[in-house]
């Protein structure tokens, strides 16, 4: 039993190094070179906080016109915007959406749903705007007005990274239920690193392609925690910005995967591997079966040599 106990920490040791920040107060995480990665991966990865298969994400993915993807998310509004509620734990349900999205209020429910529930519509028009005007891009004035609007009323402070406002020393952490708590960089006046770690992921995030580095940002943005609250709401609106202004159509978690994504979410914050949770945002898109189709087919032609992730 020991000797099992030695040989998975020599394994966790390689496989990680643990970045630890202010005293030991941060978990926040940077991976190190491991075998089968190469240094331009790495130093995407470092800079993320966060590592993944990259042979494993599909490339052959259906692009269509903006007007045309814009067209299918501002006709499915409703349904987007139940399913981001669901994943909040919204009980709103999709004929109550339908109805308050139609300008008829819903009578015993909490102020506080609703508005949530109204926040991710306006939020979804924005984006839309963005991408229509061709206004979208993976900048911090894009991130911090949609998180105005998604955590309005909400988040103790929003539009805003952590820091920048009025509030400069409490760090909010991410709940796992029984597998503990994710502490993410700490907040300090003026957000010194969390800029710094925008900055980083974004200009290393430019060497993936369009698809990778949507579902990468959103994992990007859920891990880092740059805001208060609404930070994968947020951050799945930037993966989607990033979808549609390539012409790929957007990504919806759909409410009846709620458990899968919570799960998923729990074991990426937990491994910081976003392989699994990389193939599940994939397995949502409405080409589903095609990319994972296509995406299997590109690594049975690679063959046994292709780069895995280290055992």
């Amino acid at each position: 039993m020991g000797f099992q106990f030695v040989e998975l920490l020599v394994e966790a040791l390689q496989s990680f190094a643990f970045l630890i920040d202010d005293g030991g107060t941060s978990c926040y995480h940077k991976a190190v070179l491991t075998d089968g990665f190469s240094g331009g991966d790495m130093t995407l990865f470092n800079a993320l906080g966060f590592r993944w298969d990259r042979s494993a994400v599909p490339t052959s993915v259906r692009s269509h016109s903006i007007e045309r993807v814009c067209f299918r998310l501002h006709r499915m509004l409703p349904e987007f915007v139940w399913d981001a509620s669901v994943l909040e734990g919204n009980p709103f349900t999709f004929l109550e959406v339908k109805t308050l999205l139609d300008g008829v209020t819903i009578g015993g429910r909490k102020i506080f749903d609703q508005e949530q529930v109204l926040n991710l519509a306006e939020s979804s028009k924005r984006l839309l705007a963005m991408v229509k005007g061709g206004q979208f891009s993976l900048a911090k004035s894009v991130f911090i007005e949609l998180n105005g609007i998604v955590a309005r009323k909400e988040a103790l402070e929003w539009g805003a990274f952590r820091g920048e406002g009025q509030e400069t020393n409490y760090t909010p952490d991410v709940g796992l239920g029984e597998r503990g708590r994710y502490t993410p960089l700490p907040t300090l006046p003026g957000a010194p690193e969390l800029n710094r770690v925008f900055r980083e992921g974004v200009s290393a995030l430019q060497v993936c392609d369009p698809f990778e580095r949507a579902t990468a940002f959103f994992l990007f943005g859920a891990l880092q925690q740059f805001f208060f609250d609404g930070n994968k709401r947020t951050s799945r609106f930037m993966m989607n910005g990033v979808l549609m202004s390539h012409g790929i159509d957007a990504i919806s978690v759909p409410a009846a995967k709620v458990q899968e994504f919570n799960e998923k979410m729990v074991r990426f914050y937990l491994s910081k591997d976003a392989t699994e949770m990389m193939a599940f945002l994939a397995g949502c898109h409405p080409d589903a079966e095609a990319i994972l189709s296509h995406s299997a087919n590109d690594l049975a032609k690679q063959g046994p040599h292709r780069e895995r992730m280290p055992s």
